[in-house]
């Protein structure tokens, strides 16, 4: 999991979503209580150009191509409402709600799922509004997430972050783009700037983007090199070619 920043609509798509809000919105303001998650679903499903629009705009804030915005390896399918329509019937059409993710984290790990703290405040982590890594952090060379806050453990629990195919695809990642940079550094000081364009541009469209977001986090940590098992990776990593995100600019 990474941190994502939210795209703006174009003026056509947020038109057609507040128009649909605004329907939703009257028609929840009519009907029995019990059936107004009922009316919200119906309401989403038959939205179909509002849902192409959303797609379109969540394809362009996901990582790499189209990542899931959850576990980051598959791609992302679904249209998942971050706070369930089962919890909130009224956010069918809230953009701020829309996150996109692959049909295993949204139909099989998350579902309805959505636990809540002691104050009432959503326990699972939106990447499009904070970092992930103020309650979790991932280890590249093990893969494995580890909960920093309870909002940490309630999303690796949740999403299932752990789970062994996402450990072995994470650990190759990570030895994927050890080697990557080592040799962008090389086409580089050889001067072919053509083919070490074209290892940056890779490293974009990889899934598992959260491996090298770890990685650029830990460059400035002592013991860097110990972590990232290459004492020339902190200086590597360094370079702004592969600050893909600005939180990662000042890690």
């Amino acid at each position: 999991m990474i941190p994502l920043q939210r795209t703006t609509l174009l003026s056509e798509a947020h038109d057609r979503l507040q128009e649909r809000a605004a329907r939703l919105h009257a028609t929840l303001g009519r009907v029995k209580p019990d059936t107004r998650v009922t009316e919200a679903r119906e309401a989403w499903k038959s939205a179909r150009t509002v849902r192409r629009d959303l797609m379109e705009h969540l394809t362009l804030m996901a990582s790499g191509i189209r990542r899931c915005m959850y576990c980051g390896d598959s791609l992302g399918t679904d249209i998942d409402h971050f706070e369930p329509l089962a919890e909130a019937p009224p956010r069918a059409f809230d953009w701020p709600n829309h996150l996109l993710a692959c049909s295993y984290c949204n139909s099989n790990a998350k579902r309805e799922l959505f636990p809540r703290g002691e104050d009432g405040e959503p326990l699972l982590i939106d990447p499009s509004s904070e970092d992930p890594y103020d309650h979790l952090e991932l280890m590249p060379s093990t893969g494995l997430y580890t909960e920093l806050t309870a909002r940490g453990k309630a999303t690796i629990e949740i999403f299932r972050l752990n789970r062994p195919d996402l450990e072995r695809g994470r650990r190759s990642a990570f030895v994927r783009i050890k080697s990557m940079l080592r040799d962008h550094a090389q086409l580089g000081q050889d001067g072919k700037d053509e083919e070490a364009h074209e290892i940056v541009a890779s490293l974009r469209d990889q899934p598992f983007a959260d491996v090298l977001y770890a990685m650029l986090r830990f460059r400035a940590f002592p013991g860097a090199s110990t972590v990232l098992g290459d004492p020339n990776l902190p200086a590597l990593l360094d370079n702004p070619v592969f600050h893909f995100w600005p939180e990662a600019r000042s890690a």
